[in-house]
């Protein structure tokens, strides 16, 4: 994988990561973040040029839709679930 392939695989790690975590209902949360780190794991040994753009382009569009759930949620707040706890996320 060449530097900046790696920088750019990175930076989107990172950046669903965050997103995912902004998630209010802690089970989207829990599932995005476990999907999130199951698909990159998955997918770790991958040299092949088209299929690391295709991943890439995947991984793009997941973030763009996690955004969009997010920002819904926010919207429609629900009660908070025992695992959460009382106490302000």
């Amino acid at each position: 994988m060449a530097s900046s392939s790696r920088t750019q695989v990175i930076a989107l790690y990172r950046m669903l990561i965050k997103e995912s975590s902004k998630f209010p209902s802690y089970n989207f949360r829990n599932y995005a973040l476990r999907r999130i780190k199951d698909g990159f794991r998955e997918n770790k040994h991958v040299d092949n040029p088209k299929s690391m753009d295709r991943l890439l382009t995947r991984a793009r569009e997941s973030l763009a839709l996690i955004k969009r759930q997010v920002s819904v949620g926010q919207m429609y707040s629900s009660q908070r679930t025992i695992v959460e706890g009382l106490g302000a996320r």
